[in-house]
């Protein structure tokens, strides 16, 4: 199960992307709803939330204008076409069966220019490398980058591929959580940071709608 607060994070590396002009804002997967918490000016933002947890959704609904219970992949079809200014999808996607039907789908309801602020896990992670090619060790955890409820698995590479062939205009991407093993940093150096990408434990993508 899920440590205490999984469903009460803040994400400030996330919030730093959000556009200051939108005002219709949906977050995919809200849990409790606290990333509204750090966002500003709440009186004026329509703010709604989709959360598979009952229990995360109830204290959501209390912070949030609309939250929608239930499987993201079902409920997006339920949204208003065209509606949201900024749409946040973090730690979503690798839960998904079909995750590019659910990003062609979620493309509809960004109002034209809208933004896509969506974080996924780096499968390229260096020490997941390490224990699947050193170690033989392909070991599924209650959280991180092997959940055992992950279905899909991604590096950057293919990140980008997946937003790309769903019509998803890439504007920023950013590494997350970087790591700071003394191992790791001596083996960039040693291969002149052609791995560099395997030091970070997610990828947060700023993208917009395509025309």
């Amino acid at each position: 199960m899920p440590e205490s607060g999984y469903h009460d994070h803040l994400r400030p590396e996330l919030l730093r992307h959000f556009p200051q002009g939108a005002r219709r804002i949906l977050d995919v997967g809200c849990g409790e709803g606290a990333l509204s918490l750090g966002l500003d000016d709440l009186q004026s933002r329509e703010l709604w939330g989709i959360e598979l947890d009952a229990a995360a959704a109830q204290v959501a609904a209390s912070r949030l204008d609309k939250v929608l219970v239930g499987d993201a992949a079902a409920l997006v079809n339920e949204l208003p076409d065209a509606h949201f200014d900024c749409v946040f999808c973090n730690d979503i996607l690798e839960h998904l069966v079909w995750p590019e039907e659910f990003l062609l789908t979620l493309a509809t309801k960004l109002a034209p220019g809208g933004t896509l602020i969506s974080s996924v896990p780096n499968v390229r992670h260096f020490w997941t490398v390490v224990d699947l090619v050193m170690k033989g060790r392909w070991d599924y955890a209650d959280e991180g980058i092997l959940d055992r409820t992950h279905l899909r698995f991604y590096t950057r590479a293919t990140m980008r591929e997946m937003f790309e062939r769903t019509g998803y205009q890439v504007d920023s991407v950013e590494g997350l959580n970087p790591l700071g093993s003394a191992r790791f940093k001596l083996f960039n150096l040693a291969t002149l940071g052609f791995f560099r990408e395997m030091g970070f434990l997610q990828y947060v993508w700023v993208l917009r709608r395509g025309s």
